[in-house]
């Protein structure tokens, strides 16, 4: 897929001090532990690279590597922090410094295939490497750089003639806000979906740092979308409530000047909105909020923050023609999946609705005068989706002006409860029988579909996608499960290439708030 044409906003951003010191009152306490290898393993190409055992880390200490030579230590299993090592000279006093290069993989092709070829859009430098001089030997080498990753690359690229180098004591100081203890086990006794529940677990776990991030090798930023998801399967599984109040706090604390929320935050040398603003991830603030004062019943935050809520329902509703249809067009970015050819006016009013819903119960909490007209606003949307957005022809919603069927239109907008249960249900089993061509690329859409299924009361149906999908990438060494996972495809990426695709993600890690929501 080419880089996405972002819409440009000169609008500047106004800063909320008072939301930012609440949010930076509530920064988390980092949890460390340390990880050591479990073993030497070599990549060979065997249906695609797979990690073979060829050694265990008390033989890396018999070896003595020269300029040229290589390890690839396996953690076995996905990590999140930093790297030590002592690097011992063997042989003559060192007449040279020692150049070491590492290469970091969450998945093991990152680190057996060249990156030289990449010809993506994302910046290279997104790729985990680091290069280390050596001085002075014996060092103890403690890399400054916090590293995602199960598989650790390290290549001598060069010493001298004269001596060699050793390497103990390698360890990852691991750093996590997610707490010490993991959660209990799920009620669920079938076996997949218990380890499906375990890898989803781990996957919030590593994304939990000093906020919610998307990914903790790529972006590693606060991004609405994913923190939306993140927060259903906190409240399920550790419970850090505070955190997902302090992302919403930061994400009220900068705003552009108009009011709309940004899709993602940086968080460093102070919080900076980015300039990306798209539809369903604004409108996704109410409902992240909505979701967390259901499970805390925080009526304080839901005071200091509901004005902020109900200005992302305003600026979506400006965007409303006179027959009730978001409106299409060049000059918006609504995300809903990464899918080159995917049109999103549907979703998109299927977004809206869900949203205004959630609006709905917080207004009952909070803003009693205004859930009249919320409630009609929602009605008038869902009877246009069916008025103009329904093509009776095709069995299907359709979405822009070519009237395009697609997964997702079908699943958000049965998300937003439009139509009865019995046409829902009628219509989430026509997407199976009669499957659209524009189809779901990421766990994050098929999230949505499981969730929609869920919804019409299909759990077998349900069942069936976790293990299909999910257990699929287990079935394909996930650790933790991935941004980006077509089991057709298995080499897909919107950016060039898969060695880009971030392989914990947050918008992956929802089975573990669906089996235990749901007892799946």
């Amino acid at each position: 897929m080419s880089e996405p044409k972002l819409q440009q906003h000169t609008l500047p951003t106004r800063r909320h001090p008072v939301f930012l010191a609440e949010a930076g009152r509530l920064l988390p306490t980092l949890h460390h532990a340390v990880a050591t290898p479990t073993a030497l393993v070599t990549a060979v190409q065997e249906n695609g690279w797979q990690a073979r055992h060829c050694g265990t880390p008390a033989q890396l200490m018999d070896r003595v590597l020269k300029t040229g030579d290589e390890v690839i230590l396996d953690f076995g299993t996905h990590c999140v922090g930093r790297l030590s090592l002592c690097c011992e000279p063997v042989g003559s006093p060192p007449d040279a410094p020692a150049h070491l290069h590492f290469t970091f993989g969450e998945i093991i092709d990152e680190v057996a295939e060249p990156l030289t070829g990449y010809d993506g859009w994302l910046s290279t430098s997104w790729f985990q490497q680091q290069d280390l001089y050596l001085d002075v030997l014996p060092a103890q080498v403690d890399l400054p750089r916090r590293y995602c990753c199960r598989f650790v690359k390290i290549r001598v690229v060069a010493t001298s003639r004269k001596y060699g180098l050793r390497l103990r004591d390698i360890r990852l100081h691991t750093e996590t806000s997610a707490g010490s203890t993991h959660p209990a086990a799920p009620a669920t006794a079938d076996p997949l979906l218990q380890q499906i529940d375990a890898v989803s677990v781990l996957t919030l776990k590593n994304c939990m740092q000093e906020v919610f991030e998307d990914g903790p090798k790529r972006d590693r930023r606060l991004w609405l979308g994913d923190l939306r998801l993140q927060a259903q399967v906190n409240y399920a599984t550790f419970g850090n409530n505070d955190l997902v109040r302090r992302c919403l706090y930061l994400f009220a604390g900068v705003t552009r000047e108009d009011g709309l929320i940004a899709a993602n935050l940086f968080m460093k040398p102070e919080v900076i909105a980015d300039d990306t603003y798209l539809f369903d991830y604004s409108l996704f603030f109410i409902a992240t909020l909505a979701d967390y004062v259901a499970a805390t019943g925080d009526d304080a935050t839901l005071r200091d923050l509901w004005p902020t809520a109900w200005r992302q329902a305003e600026l979506a509703l400006a965007r409303v023609d006179v027959q009730g249809v978001v409106t299409d067009g060049d000059d918006w970015w609504s995300f809903i999946d990464w899918h080159e050819q995917l049109n999103k006016q549907a979703a998109s009013q299927g977004v809206l609705i869900y949203a205004l819903n959630k609006a709905l119960a917080l207004a009952e909490r909070v803003d009693a005068a205004r859930v009249p007209a919320i409630a009609a606003g929602v009605a008038r949307l869902r009877a246009a989706a069916l008025e103009h957005l329904w093509d009776a022809e095709q069995g299907f919603f359709a979405s822009g002006a070519g009237r395009q069927v697609s997964w997702a239109s079908q699943v958000w907008l049965v998300l937003a409860e439009v139509g009865d249960v019995a046409f829902r249900r009628a219509l989430m089993a026509r997407l199976r029988t009669e499957p659209p061509a524009v189809r779901m690329n990421t766990p994050y859409m098929m999230h949505h579909y499981v969730e929609a299924l869920l919804q019409v009361g299909e759990r077998d149906a349900a069942v069936a996608a976790i293990k299909d999908y999910w257990g699929a990438m287990i079935g394909q060494g996930a650790d933790t499960f991935w941004e980006l996972f077509d089991p057709e495809n298995p080499g897909y990426s919107p950016y060039g290439s898969r060695l880009i695709n971030s392989y914990c993600h947050a918008w992956s890690c929802t089975p573990a708030w669906l089996i235990r929501t749901f007892s799946l």
